[in-house]
């Protein structure tokens, strides 16, 4: 088949995927007008999942499955929009990691805002100023953000979805290495490239700041110091790359929470669902050996526990949890009636798609 041939069966096909997109999209539309007259959100996380989950079987490549993930997430963001244009709030300044993480949960289409702290993002989204908020929650290597699991405890938002993000750092300056006297960055920056600094800039004092985009202004306004970030914010604001994948790790990796005021229904299948709690136990011994009993005894799966000072009394501390399920699983509900007899607190942070 010659060139013009094939260019002409690509025009046909590009015209029924613009057909069939549009035909989409009115569909959608009497699913959100549904939605409205049910109370229903606009976005609804585990639906999206499901959705995936069905054009992952029906996908026979050579599109990966990554690929079809990204292409839908923009067409779902886009038939969003048209519906409702959502605002997300995320932490930032304009391209930090975490406004890498809205985007790719929530697609180019939707509106986002940068505010200046975690604690903002979720007064944007209590006050109504935002529909929903994006915050970093814990990296492979930094572990837990404590800022985060401490409004998460405060909060009576619900977390509604997971991001995972790669993170790869690159050091930023517009002075020459040997000339660096200053490495700026955010804490879990500055943490997750400890061995690089160490061997590459051993005499270079450590800043940290309250993002990786505020410590690449400063790196682009001061001779001498550098900045650790991603190469979008070195790009963004015209400071050149010295070196990239700095972090210790190349399996560096961060996770993010969507914040929202509304809890999600449960997912479609067993395995789709995860769960975050949080609860206080009381001064006895074996007291958290018992707390743990609730699940091991029901076969629940935990993935993840992180302990913090409640910030109520002194050595008071609240145990952060997240395992396998939905809160409205029987099985989860017979482990809360236990925790609830065991603990002075449970409080149910959300239920979210168990995806990466």
């Amino acid at each position: 088949m010659d060139l013009a041939a094939v260019r002409e069966k690509i025009d046909a096909i590009d015209r029924d995927i613009i057909a069939r997109l549009n035909e989409r999209v009115r569909l959608a539309s009497e699913v959100a007008h549904a939605k409205a007259k049910q109370g229903l959100p606009i976005y609804m996380p585990e639906r999206e999942e499901q959705v995936m989950q069905k054009l992952a079987a029906l996908n026979e490549g050579p599109l990966t499955e990554a690929a079809i993930r990204h292409i839908y997430r923009e067409i779902i963001s886009a038939m969003i929009a048209l519906e409702r244009p959502l605002q997300v709030a995320y932490l930032g300044p304009e391209g930090t990691y975490t406004e890498q993480a809205a985007r790719k949960n929530f697609g180019s289409s939707l509106g986002y805002s940068a505010v200046p702290s975690i604690a903002d993002v979720f007064a944007a989204v209590e006050r109504g100023e935002a529909d929903y908020g994006v915050i970093p929650i814990e990296n492979s290597t930094g572990g837990a953000v404590i800022h985060s699991l401490d409004m998460l405890a405060e909060t009576e938002l619900k977390i509604v979805a997971q991001v995972y993000l790669p993170v790869e750092h690159c050091l930023l300056s517009r002075s020459a290495l040997a000339e660096i006297t200053e490495v700026h960055s955010k804490d879990q920056a500055l943490i997750q490239c400890r061995d690089w600094l160490l061997r590459n800039l051993p005499n270079a004092k450590q800043v940290e700041c309250d993002s990786t985009t505020a410590a690449v202004k400063k790196a682009a306004a001061q001779p001498g110091v550098a900045a650790i970030a991603g190469a979008i914010a070195g790009e963004r604001y015209d400071v050149p790359l010295l070196a990239e994948g700095i972090q210790d790790r190349t399996d560096n990796e961060t996770r993010f929470l969507v914040i929202g005021p509304k809890a999600n229904e449960k997912a479609t299948g067993p395995g789709m669902d995860r769960t975050s709690i949080a609860f206080s136990i009381r001064d006895e011994v074996g007291a958290l050996e018992r707390v743990l009993h609730a699940f091991s005894g029901r076969a629940i799966n935990l993935s993840k526990i992180e302990s913090r000072p409640s910030r109520k009394k002194a050595w008071d501390y609240l145990f952060f949890v997240d395992f396998s399920g939905h809160w409205n699983d029987a099985v989860i509900q017979e482990a809360v009636e236990e925790l609830r007899a065991l603990c002075p607190l449970v409080k149910w942070l959300g239920s979210y798609p168990n995806v990466r």
